[in-house]
C-alpha cells in the first residue's frame, strides 16, 4: 500500500499564485519533520490520525499546537518550525507548498497568521471539501500547469470561506479600485525606479493613506510588493532565457547586481545563479 505521493509543480510563469510542491503520507508513529525553515508558504490538512506542530510566533517564541482530523496548518516563509505525528495514531495529511505576489492577502483572508496558523474549518464537511481539493491536485500531477493553478486557487478561496478565524471585509469597493490602479502601474513600469508616492499619485490619494489600504488589502506594503514582483519577473527569465545575470538584473529594476543578488537570495533562498542552475537541471529530467 502506498505511503507516500510526492510532485514538483514543473512550471513557474504564475506570478500572483504558483505552486511549488504538493503530495501525501501516511506517517509512521512519532514521525517528524524539523526544525526546518521554509522558502513559501506551506499548507498541511489533517486526513486522518493526530500529531503536533512546534512553531515560533512572531516574537520567535515556539508554541505547541495538537492537531485532529479535519483541522489543518499553515507554515509561513522564514517561520521556524517543526510538526510530528503521534505515536498511537500517527496522522496521514495532505500538503501543498505555494505563494505568489496575492497569497498574503488571502492568507490575512483566512485569519491565518504566524501567531494563529490552525485553521479550524466552520464545518467537517468544509474542511473535507477543501481536503478534497487538495488531494485532487496531489493525485493529478499529469494535468497541466494552468489546471493545477486553477485548482490551488479554489483552496486558497476554499480556505477564506470556510476559514472559522477568516476576516470580515466590508465596503471598500473604491479601495479595491485604487489598489488594482496601483498593481497594474507598479506591473507596466517595474523596470525602472519608481516610488511609494509616484504609485500613490497615479492613484490620486497621498502616500500615507495610500499606504495604509495596500497593506491592509494586500498584506505587505507597497515597497515590499513591488520587490517581490521584479523578483518574481527575474525568476522567469532566469528560467526562460539565456540572458546574463547582469543584464535581467537591470531589465527587472536593479542597476545595482550585488544589489539584485542580495535581494533574490533572501526571497528565494538561492543566489541567482544557483536558482538558475538548480531550475534549469529539474527541467531537463
Amino acid at each position: 500500500m502506498d505511503k507516500l505521493s510526492f510532485s514538483i509543480f514543473p512550471n513557474e510563469n504564475f506570478l500572483d499564485v504558483r505552486l511549488y510542491q504538493y503530495g501525501w503520507e501516511q506517517c509512521a508513529p512519532l514521525h517528524s519533520f524539523g526544525p526546518f525553515v521554509r522558502n513559501h508558504y506551506l499548507f498541511h490538512y489533517v486526513l486522518s490520525g493526530h500529531g503536533q506542530l512546534d512553531a515560533a510566533d512572531q516574537h520567535g517564541t515556539v508554541r505547541y499546537y495538537p492537531l485532529n482530523p479535519g483541522q489543518g496548518f499553515l507554515i509561513f516563509p522564514g517561520q521556524i518550525t517543526t510538526y510530528s505525528a503521534r505515536e498511537d495514531d500517527p496522522w496521514k495529511y495532505v500538503w501543498l507548498e505555494f505563494d505568489g505576489l496575492r497569497v498574503a492577502e488571502y492568507v490575512d483572508q483566512a485569519g491565518l497568521t504566524p501567531d494563529q496558523p490552525i485553521y479550524c474549518p466552520l464545518t467537517p464537511e468544509q474542511g473535507r471539501s477543501v481536503g478534497d481539493t487538495m488531494l485532487y491536485i496531489a493525485d493529478h500531477s499529469c494535468e497541466s500547469a494552468l489546471h493545477l493553478v486553477g485548482q490551488l486557487c479554489l483552496f486558497l478561496d476554499g480556505l477564506i470561506q470556510t476559514s472559522s478565524s477568516r476576516r470580515e471585509l466590508r465596503g471598500g469597493q473604491l479601495k479595491d479600485f485604487y489598489i488594482q490602479e496601483a498593481v497594474n502601474f507598479m506591473e507596466r513600469n517595474y523596470h525602472r525606479d519608481l516610488t511609494v508616492e509616484e504609485i500613490a499619485q497615479v492613484c490620486g490619494l497621498n502616500r500615507s493613506y495610500f499606504s495604509k489600504i495596500f497593506r491592509d488589502s494586500m498584506g505587505c506594503p507597497p515597497q515590499e510588493f513591488l520587490i517581490r514582483l521584479r523578483l518574481a519577473k527575474a525568476a522567469d527569465q532566469l528560467k526562460g532565457t539565456e540572458t546574463s545575470i547582469g543584464a535581467i538584473a537591470a531589465q527587472c529594476g536593479y542597476p545595482n547586481q550585488l544589489h539584485f543578488t542580495r535581494a533574490f537570495h533572501k526571497r528565494y533562498g538561492l543566489s541567482p545563479r544557483e536558482w538558475r542552475k538548480q531550475n534549469q537541471t529539474k527541467k531537463e529530467r
